[in-house]
């Protein structure tokens, strides 16, 4: 999943350790969720939109390169 978590942090000057204590979550969770390594959870991602105040949509796109499992 594609995201504009970096670009939104550094935007308000928030270090990685920033955002995850805003977030409950390790500066670690952060840093997998930015470098697309890692998913966030619903509820995370839940959790870093309303940090941001923005939706979801606005955060997280998905990898249009991914297979979704359809055969058409």
């Amino acid at each position: 999943m594609k995201n504009r978590l970096r670009e939104l942090r550094a935007a308000r000057r928030w270090s990685q350790a920033d955002l995850a204590d805003r977030c409950q979550v390790s500066r670690q969770a952060i840093n997998a969720i930015e470098t697309e390594r890692h998913d966030p959870s619903l509820p995370l991602a839940f959790t870093i939109a309303d940090v941001f105040g923005l939706a979801i949509e606005e955060i997280f796109r998905p990898d249009r390169t991914e297979t979704t499992g359809n055969s058409a």
